[in-house]
């Protein structure tokens, strides 16, 4: 018996994922959870360079910045509520000291900038198409960071818009890297803040515009975790207690349909290797000083040298 019906998703004949894949992935939290599966893994892998952007209009600004290497000074960036902050990056960049700033978002352009070059694979997950224009300025910044609301006014990205941003994102990436595979997809998470009409609404222009870029011809393609959790899952005892974000068990269920799909089966022996591993070392003793124990680390090492051996980024 079936209890739920399944999106159809035949694995890619192309551009999966291995161990010498170079992934960088941009966007909203759920970026984050991916991401956090191929660190467990031990890909190569780098993830939000300037924390989570949200809009497609943020990741376009900060893959411009990087191709271009533009430079970070005092004007890009200001003091409110006893931090320094910049309206192109998260807050978890913000900082005490504005020297420090400034020196973590010039060395991420730097880093972003090799990174988007080597890329094997870029994943962009889009969050939501409501941005924030500061009035003063007539720009669309990436975080309000508690500036008073009152200097922004809220829009929605048409669909037209969100598709020339991803064009433009494509275009500025491959500029550089000819063969990287771009992959798209839309965050599961409801941005409920806007409202449940607008979040839905929202969530309907992203859809629309990453389908009118789609093209597996060109290496660009689409993986559906959005529906994947309204559709397949369509339940909320997959989400977090806040009944907004997906839980554990919804994002381990995507991330196998992920891996179904984009991560090459040659890997699935590694793989196993890296969790045994990763297990080994959660593992609590009952007696950390007995032979047993000491034998068991020894196997754990012997192991960790062997992953080395054949993939020396592969570090515990």
């Amino acid at each position: 018996m079936k209890l739920l019906t399944e999106i159809p998703m035949p694995p890619q004949q192309h551009n999966q994922i291995d161990y010498n894949s170079k992934i960088m992935l941009f966007g909203s939290c759920f970026s984050e959870n991916i991401s956090a599966k191929f660190k467990y893994f031990k890909f190569q892998s780098r993830v939000n360079p300037f924390g989570i952007l949200f809009q497609p209009l943020a990741i376009e600004n900060l893959i411009t910045h990087a191709i271009n290497e533009k430079v970070y000074s005092d004007g890009d960036v200001f003091f409110q509520n006893e931090q320094w902050h910049c309206f192109d990056a998260h807050s978890q960049l913000s900082s005490a000291s504005k020297e420090e700033l400034l020196d973590d978002l010039n060395n991420q352009i730097k880093l972003t900038h090799q990174q988007i070059n080597e890329a094997s694979n870029i994943i962009i997950t889009l969050g939501t198409a409501w941005v924030y224009r500061e009035i003063e300025t007539d720009t669309i910044v990436a975080n309000c960071h508690k500036v008073p609301q009152k200097q922004f006014l809220k829009e929605l990205l048409s669909v037209d818009t969100i598709t020339e941003s991803l064009q433009a994102i494509i275009a500025l990436v491959k500029s550089v890297n000819p063969n990287v595979s771009c992959l798209f997809t839309v965050s599961p998470i409801r941005h409920i803040k806007d409202g449940f009409v607008e979040n839905m609404q929202s969530k309907a222009h992203l859809i629309a515009a990453i389908h009118k870029v789609v093209e597996p011809r060109h290496q660009n393609y689409y993986f559906p975790s959005y529906e994947i959790l309204m559709d397949e899952l369509r339940d909320y005892r997959y989400y977090a207690e806040d009944m907004i974000h997906p839980n554990q068990t919804a994002i381990d269920y995507i991330w196998e349909k992920f891996q179904n799909v984009w991560i090459s089966g040659t890997t699935s022996n590694t793989m196993d290797e890296v969790e045994t591993i990763q297990k080994g070392l959660q593992h609590k003793p009952f007696n950390s000083a007995s032979e047993a124990h000491q034998k068991f680390l020894q196997k754990l090492e012997d192991k960790k040298a062997k992953l080395r051996a054949e993939f020396p980024h592969i570090i515990f």
